[in-house]
């Protein structure tokens, strides 16, 4: 099965990192967010991915065109004229397709583009998000609502006081309070179907019409998770879970 990520952004939120990489590739520890997003995937036992590029595509290309002999013990042996490499441990056994579908695609646009890839259902989520969800409850639960999506849902607790004013006086103050509101989570499951709910491959936006469409068309579930979820939208957020990940306190950490 399919898992496709979203990697195009250019993080203009995050220009302290993202000047000289693309947002997916962000530092947690020693290992890019990405990284951390498709190990939660392989632990479930989902190994193919189709990442999605754009801003800077080349630099994740080159992490994982890389990624085995700087994460692996391994014997260079030129003894005999031929310089031959026997890994000692294999590391991650995964299979990944690089499509670049454009610097300024939108994220709809960006998935339409891979519709000739794609046969079965299949997992979407961006490239900046943690949580500790569980991917195959995920998936069972789409499966039992039969329908063409499936969104994960997630509520956002505000980190900021509420003022209820009126005439401008305040009438009350809450502390941050608990927002009842479920928001986009990023984790989806979806049907080829959904190919046809996608009309440009370059302006579409995923979150506007295809989204609202479907759940107009009563199309689109919603997974509630109620557990650790994270996006990195800021420096600030990247600082945060850094400091989770050396503190030994990543709840996203599901391997």
């Amino acid at each position: 099965m399919k898992v496709v990520i979203l990697c195009g952004g250019k993080g203009v939120r995050m220009k302290k990192i993202t000047e000289d990489i693309p947002k997916p590739m962000a530092p947690i520890g020693d290992r890019p967010i990405l990284w951390h997003i498709m190990k939660n995937y392989m632990h479930y036992g989902f190994n193919d991915f189709i990442l999605l590029l754009g801003y800077k595509g080349d630099k994740i290309k080159e992490y994982f065109l890389d990624y085995k002999w700087r994460n692996s013990d391994f014997i260079l042996d030129t003894r005999y004229g031929e310089k031959k490499v026997n890994y000692i441990n294999g590391g991650e056994k995964w299979r990944i397709t690089f499509i670049d579908t454009g610097l300024h695609t939108m994220t709809g646009g960006r998935v339409k583009q891979i519709k000739k890839y794609i046969k079965n259902t299949f997992f979407l989520t961006y490239g900046d998000g943690l949580s500790d969800i569980n991917i195959k409850k995920l998936l069972d639960y789409h499966k039992e609502r039969g329908k063409i999506g499936t969104v994960t849902g997630v509520n956002r607790n505000s980190q900021y006081g509420i003022l209820d004013v009126e005439k401008g006086m305040v009438k009350e103050f809450k502390e941050k309070p608990n927002n009842k509101e479920i928001i986009n989570g990023g984790f989806f499951v979806f049907e080829p179907e959904f190919f046809s709910y996608i009309e440009d491959e370059e302006k579409s936006i995923l979150e506007r019409k295809p989204l609202m469409t479907l759940a107009t068309q009563n199309e689109l579930a919603v997974y509630e998770h109620k557990g650790f979820w994270m996006a990195m939208d800021t420096y600030k957020d990247v600082l945060e879970v850094n400091k989770m990940w050396n503190e030994k306190r990543a709840k996203w950490k599901v391997w």
